[in-house]
């Protein structure tokens, strides 16, 4: 996708041999656009961490690059197992960080250790190049949705409500929840984004809005407690979001506040989707509530927050009452019941078992 009219993926390499992967700097962000490399194990740990780097799909692609940057130090054994290990420690929830990991893992444990570094930058780039071509076809039959919507609507404008940021910069390009949207825009059809803002990060005020808006893509930032009143004055045509971990019964773990979204979409009978790719699939579980482990996070993400002063200057202020404690839950679980429909790089299917099983027939036994 594109930043001030340029074509931009959310993390690269560049050089011969992988001197440095670069990425997009997500928490300096709506306000300033910083590239960092990254050049080291600890530097792309340390970046899915504090959130430089986020969305499942983007975390994976960066920890491919993680032990790919520790095997130019040492190809060894040891040291890629230590480098696995290192980075499934950094996020608990999403899912596609131990599929990256176990990918890498498969390419690289046979090789020659004089072979590994090269074998592992190259797995890096097709996990990355991979990505783009699921979320571009994500995108593609999520359009279907919108059109069907758009033709019912006879070209009135399309409101769509999403959640949190499952746009291009959570992935490696195109977006999860927002390319089928991106893709109904550039076909010309009339689209409007509903926000969320996405307490306690502020994710949709701050990144959704912004790549939207990069996009040109008409959009109004909300504060979250606002989708349901939208919903009940016939405001929401269709919600779509993303999701770090589906079950094999399709539950889905997306950021909190996703499972009231679905109550109120249900109750006034909203079609709500779900967009992901296969990889953010752990057909080890069933029951998301019961078996997905949730993030707890800092409480200062709750009661504090960073924004840009009247004068420019970037600036944490506390708003909570001083001394009070502070609970962050960094998502929560939709049940399959509450989802409409998955939408995958093979296509839509109901959110439940025989429906993931009818896109994914490997999958049976």
């Amino acid at each position: 996708m594109k930043v001030n009219g340029a074509h931009y993926r959310s993390i690269w390499c560049e050089g011969n041999g992988g001197q440095s992967v670069k990425i997009i700097d997500q928490t300096r962000l709506p306000h300033a656009f910083v590239v960092v490399a990254l050049e080291s194990l600890e530097d792309a740990a340390t970046a899915i961490e504090t959130m430089q780097v986020r969305g499942a799909p983007l975390i994976g692609a960066t920890a491919a690059y993680g032990i790919a940057l520790a095997l130019k130090v040492d190809a060894s054994d040891e040291a890629l197992e230590a480098a696995a290990a290192r980075l499934r420690r950094t996020r608990p929830t999403a899912i596609n960080l131990n599929w990256a990991i176990d990918e890498m893992l498969a390419a690289i444990r046979n090789r020659p250790r004089e072979a590994r570094a090269a074998a592992a930058f190259a797995k890096a780039a097709e996990i990355c190049d991979e990505d783009v071509e699921t979320n571009r076809c994500i995108g593609k039959h999520g359009l279907a949705l919108i059109q069907e919507i758009a033709k019912e609507k006879a070209g009135q404008t399309v409101n769509i409500l999403t959640h949190c940021n499952a746009g291009w910069i959570a992935t490696v390009d195109w977006g999860t929840a927002l390319a089928p949207i991106y893709m109904a825009h550039e076909a010309e059809i009339p689209v409007h984004v509903w926000v969320d803002e996405t307490r306690p990060r502020n994710q949709g005020a701050a990144l959704t809005a912004w790549e939207l808006g990069q996009h040109g893509v008409p959009h109004t930032i909300i504060a979250d407690n606002s989708g349901g009143h939208l919903m009940q004055h016939g405001q929401v045509d269709l919600c779509i979001v993303g999701t770090d971990r589906t079950t094999a019964q399709g539950d889905v773990a997306n950021k909190i506040g996703t499972y009231l979204k679905a109550l109120a979409a249900r109750d006034n009978n909203i079609p709500f989707y779900v967009a992901l790719p296969s990889s953010t699939i752990d057909w080890t579980i069933k029951d998301g509530v019961a078996e997905i482990p949730i993030e707890q996070r800092s409480p200062t993400e709750v009661t504090h927050m960073t924004g840009r002063s009247a004068q420019g200057d970037i600036i944490t202020v506390e708003i909570a009452a001083p001394g009070s404690p502070a609970a962050n839950y960094a998502f929560d679980v939709t049940p399959a019941r509450l989802v409409t429909g998955l939408i995958t790089e093979r296509g839509l299917c109901p959110a439940s078992t025989e429906g993931l099983l009818s896109l994914f027939p490997e999958r049976r036994g």
